[in-house]
Formats: C-alpha cells, structure tokens, sequence
C-alpha cells in the first residue's frame, strides 16, 4: 500500500525552490490507488465480497467436515476464492518485477499466499489476500475522501464568463473565452480573466493585487486583473490572456497535485521500506534453510510456515500506509476548515512555525470604506452628515457609499447641481446654501481655512463646507476583519507570540492598525522587496520559523522566501495563492492558528502510527519465527494495524477546531 498518493507529478512554482524535498515523484510501484473512488463505486468492493463469502463457506464446510469437500475439490474452492483478490496483486507483483522492481509487498504478499497454498494452507493463503485487499480498500476510500475535500475547496474560485457572441452575451466557461474577445463583469462579480477595460471608468476593489485599500478607479485602455472585484456599475473587458495562460489553471493543477509534496519524514520511510523489504525477504529464506544445519528433527513444512508467516507480518503495508494517511487525515481536516495545504511537507512546516509576519490590507483588514469618525465645527453631527449625504447621494465613488451607509434620524436633505471638481472633491447646493465636500485642495481653492489637526490625520478625510464656512470632517478609514482580534490571540494561544506587521499602507495606519490588534513590532511603507528584507532578517536566526500572510501580488515574494508561505485565499491574488504553501479559502485570519493546531495534530497522529506499526510488527515476527504466532495471527496483526492507522488518520478529518477549541 505505499503507493497510495503517489500518482501525479508535481508541479511546484518555478519561484520556490526552498522546500527541496517536495518535487519528488514516487514511483514505488506504480500501483494507482482508485478502489473507493467514485467512478468505480460499489464495483471495486465485489471481488472482496466474492472472496470472503467463499472464504467463509470454505471454512465452514472444514468445520463441519462435509466429505465432498476435500481433496480437489477443497484445493480448487480456495483457489477459486482466492483469485478475485490475489489474481491483479500477483499479476502487479509480476509487472513491478518485469521493470527490475522486485522487491515489492505485491512480490511479499504473492510468495506468502503462494507459499500456503504449497503447504496446504489454503484458507490462511485466501485469508492474507482477501484482508490485504480489504485494507487496501479502506485506504483508497480514505485518499479519495481527503482528496475530494481538498478539490472542493477551489469551487468557490470563478466558473463563468459573460461573452459576447453573436450579437449577445451568454455565459460559458472561461475556458472557452478566446482573446480578443469581449466579456461583461456585473456589480460584485470578481474579473475571471486578464484584459483591457472598454468601459469609460470602472470602480474596482484591487486590494487583493496591489495591496492598497483604498478602491481604484480605472478608465478606458487600461489593464485589469483577474481578481478584481467590479465594485460600481457593469463593465466591459476586452481579454487579453486565454484562461489556460492564467494562474488559476495553476490553481487547478496544483490541487490536482497537493497530495503529491510528500513529507521529509514519508520520504525517509519510504526509502526505508525500500531497503527493509529485500532484507526480510532474505531473513525468511535465512529462518527456512537455517535450522536445517542448526535444529535437530527439522522439518522443512514447519520452518517454510514460520517463514511464511514472518512475509507476512513483515510486509511494510502498514508501516508505511500510517504516514500518507496520517497527512491525508491532516489534509481532509485542514480542508473542510477552508485551509488547502499544498502538500504533507508544508503540514510538517507548519507545525514548528514559531514566528508569523503579516500583511494589513486584505489580511487583518477588510480592504473597505467605513466611517471612522465624524468631527463637527459650529454644527451638530446629524446637520452635517444630511449636508454631505445630499450631495455624496450623486456620486458613485466607494467613499460616497461608505458615507451613504451611514444612519441619521431623519431624511437626508436633496442636493441640486452637485458637480465634480477633478482631483478635489464635490460642490452641490442644498437648502440654497453651497456645500462643498472634498480634500484639502478644494477648501484652499475656495478660501475656507481647515483646523491644524487635520494635518495629522493619516487617513482619508472628507471635508465639508457649508456656506463657505468650514463646518467639520469625516474620517473614512479600512475596517478591522470581524476575527482579526480573535486571531491575534488564538496565535499566542497556540504558542506563535511572536507577531509582526509589515504593509505598504501608510507607517501611521499601519502602526495604529497593529496597536488596534495588540501587535507591537509593526512597519509601513515598504515596497515589496523591503518585506522581503525583513524576512530575510528574521529568518538569519536559525531557531526562527518564519510564515508570512498575505493576499496580494506585491506580497508573493515574501510568501516565496518565508518557511511556510500563507495566501488569503478567497478574494486574494491568484499569484499569491499560486506561490503560497497554504491557502486560506475564507480569507479568516483566524484560520492561520487553526492551521497550526491541525499540523501538530496531524504530526502526533503520523507518529502515533509509526510507533504502532513498528510495535505490532516486532512482537508478531519475533512470536511468528519462534513458532508461537500462526498465520491467522500476522493477518490480523498486519491487517489490524493497518485498519488502526486508517481509523486514526480518519478522526482528524472528523474533528473540530475553532477559536473556542483549539485541540482534540
């Protein structure tokens, strides 16, 4: 069983080359694990099911004595039994040999039941086999559960295109979406593929590409991403890359091949289930031919039985099955929280994180417009906001919509030849007065002097004039994520208290932002390669585990360099999430502390097995060569260790972790 996720090739992006272990591909024996998939259903289970039903026949009628049942009768009932499930393990057996591969437990399970059925063993023979093929069964089934939860995390990801065909738009794959050709984005809808913008002026949120929070306003023959999200009216967009260029058909490969990226610690047991099969192969020859020189009244029967049985319970099934399906169980789990783990290897990373950087916009905060706080100078707040909503109510900006949302008593006041000065605000009449709300520049045109302390005020500031007469200020600024506190303290929680913030927003926000979340080493206005100077720093300690967070383009070096590299995943840059190890699907900050308990969860569970299957496997073969284990006992002993390390694998999936319960 231990090529139970080795199918596939990985295809790690060209810009980590960090994680040296995980490009291996496993060729072990080219056995493909498909038994429980869907596409096979119950069908996979009916060889199984024959054979045990005859199996169990078989034995009854040697309990019962029945007389017709003996000789060949006897010999081709059990083969018959056997030959469902031990014909296509003999027959792969024989194909690994052919290719030089000798040395497989399709070649240990072959000899051992061959080797009964010599010496009469004939259900014994039918018995490894048929639980052999059971345990390979359950294994399948659990690979192919986990895998399917790892792939529907990427259905949230955009499915649809509008395209204009033929005098109309229809919505088709974006696969099918030729460059040149047109498609439309309505309001909310995330651009599924790169262009030019036809529009004359689109609104969008780009925070995920270019890590600024504030929305941009693009205009006519300028680049859009894939990714952006279109916050005002319906856009058209000429595409300018087919789907299959785009990053997220990586997306879709890499998940393809997640389960892939193998561990340090399932590499190294692989290797050695490499080199400890041929020795026990030659152990068993050793206990067969040995004691003819050294046992006095040797019979050969005895010794080959106890030599069969010494195949059997050494077969590496179970040693080296508990690994990949103790990351399978980890992956499943991680999975149905909204956490993709790229591979086992970045589980096993994730585990010894001790230190965790993070961006700001998008990532601890919700890259949106809110009111932050309304100043008022010689009238109350309420007059003010129904002044500046008046004339906002004409304006498509998202700082007018963070304005509108705001909740007065009464109506607000209806504006008239409200107009837009360019790069300075807005001017509208209401009640007969003149209203003037805009930046600095637009209140210095006018003459109106502001208060000094608008100058420290770091955020975007909306200032209004009433009758040229400076009567307040709103400051609109980005909102903390709902679980971005939560978050904080689930990490010192789990044991990660070492926090930094580094953004490319403005130092003041970023610092008053960090203050907010009770983070004390925070940095602001860094270009992309001074974050990744300041991991490179970190990580020059050598007990130091580094994780970077973040969700946008300009972050995507830094997840490259960083230990474990975290991408928010659900509004997040598609390159980010492609050089990312993690992706957080819910974009939740508090999934980051989720992740690392469901690491060192799957890293006890890995080990738990390892120590189980190697205990089982000593007593069994040290009872088996001294002649006191029979062949039933190295089945069910081999057998049931397996099914143990499946049924502990299987629990991860089944727990629950969540900032009120952060353990088993």
């Amino acid at each position: 069983m231990d090529t139970c996720c080795t199918v596939g090739q990985t295809n790690k992006n060209a810009t980590r080359h960090h994680h040296d272990g995980d490009h291996h591909h496993d060729h072990d024996h080219g056995h493909d694990h498909d038994h429980g998939n869907a596409s096979n259903g119950i069908k996979a289970y009916i060889p199984a099911v024959v054979s045990f039903i005859m199996l169990m026949t078989g034995i009854a009628l040697d309990v019962f004595g029945t007389t017709f049942f003996q000789g060949w009768v006897r010999i081709v009932w059990y083969g018959m039994a056997y030959l469902p499930v031990g014909f296509p393990v003999v027959r792969q057996g024989w194909e690994s040999a052919k290719r030089g591969d000798v040395f497989t437990e399709f070649f240990l399970m072959a000899i051992a039941t061959i080797g009964a059925f010599a010496i009469g063993e004939y259900p014994e023979g039918v018995a490894v086999m048929l639980f052999y093929t059971i345990g390979e069964l359950f294994q399948s089934a659990a690979v192919y559960k986990a895998k399917g939860n790892i792939k529907a995390l990427l259905d949230v990801r955009p499915k649809e295109a509008t395209v204009f065909r033929d005098g109309a738009y229809i919505s088709t794959a974006p696969e099918e979406v030729e460059i040149g050709e047109k498609i439309q984005i309505r309001v909310g809808e995330k651009i599924p593929l790169d262009g030019m913008l036809l529009s004359k002026k689109a609104i969008l949120n780009t925070s995920a590409i270019t890590g600024e929070s504030k929305p941009e306003s693009v205009f006519k023959n300028t680049k859009v991403f894939a990714g952006s999200i279109n916050l005002d009216s319906v856009i058209e967009v000429e595409v300018a890359n087919r789907f299959e260029d785009s990053s997220i058909a990586r997306i879709l490969d890499m998940v393809q091949n997640a389960t892939t990226r193998k561990s340090k610690t399932e590499l190294f047991i692989r290797k050695f289930a490499r080199i400890y099969t041929p020795i026990v192969v030659f152990l068993a020859i050793g206990l067969v031919l040995l004691p003819y020189f050294i046992v006095d009244g040797y019979v050969f029967r005895d010794w080959l039985y106890r030599a069969l049985i010494f195949l059997v319970i050494s077969c590496p099934c179970a040693l080296v099955i508990s690994i990949p399906l103790g990351y399978f169980g980890g992956l499943g789990a991680a999975s149905r929280h909204g956490i993709l783990f790229k591979g086992a290897s970045f589980l096993d990373a994730m585990a010894t994180v001790n230190t965790l950087v993070m961006d700001k916009t998008g990532t601890m905060t919700k890259g949106v417009f809110n009111i932050k706080n309304i100043k008022t100078f010689g009238c109350d707040k309420n007059e003010l906001m129904r002044y500046l909503m008046a004339v906002e109510a004409q304006s498509t900006h998202p700082v007018a919509k963070a304005i509108l949302q705001y909740s007065i008593e009464e109506n607000p006041f209806v504006a008239t030849e409200v107009f837009e000065i360019a790069g300075k605000g807005l001017q509208g009449t209401v009640n007969g007065k003149t209203v003037l709300a805009g930046n600095q520049a637009l209140m210095f045109t006018n003459n109106i002097k502001v208060p000094s302390e608008i100058e420290t005020i770091v955020e975007s500031v909306v200032l209004v004039a009433i009758d040229h007469k400076f009567s307040g200020y709103v400051v609109i600024a980005d909102a903390l994520k709902d679980d971005a506190k939560m978050a904080v303290a689930a990490l010192g929680r789990v044991g990660i208290k070492n926090l930094m913030m580094l953004s490319g927003d403005k130092d003041a926000i970023t610092r008053h932002v960090a203050q907010q979340l009770g983070i004390a080493n925070a940095k602001g206005d860094l270009l992309p390669e001074d974050k990744l100077n300041e991991v490179q720093f970190l990580k020059q300690h050598p007990d130091t585990k580094v994780a970077f967070i973040g969700d946008g383009i300009n972050d995507a070096p830094v997840l490259a360099v960083s230990d474990v590299g975290i991408a928010m995943g659900g509004l997040g840059s598609d390159v980010a999430i492609e050089t990312a190890d993690v992706v957080i699907q819910t974009d939740q900050p508090i999934k980051v502390a989720v992740a690392v308990k469901i690491s060192r969860a799957t890293r006890r569970v890995v080990w738990q097995n390892i120590a189980l299957a190697f205990g089982v496997k000593l007593i069994v073969m040290v009872l088996g060569a001294g002649g006191v284990a029979t062949m039933w006992e190295a089945v069910f002993a081999d057998v049931g260790v397996a099914l143990l390390a499946i049924i502990n694998a299987v629990r991860l999936q089944r727990m629950t972790w969540n900032q009120n319960n952060f353990g088993f």
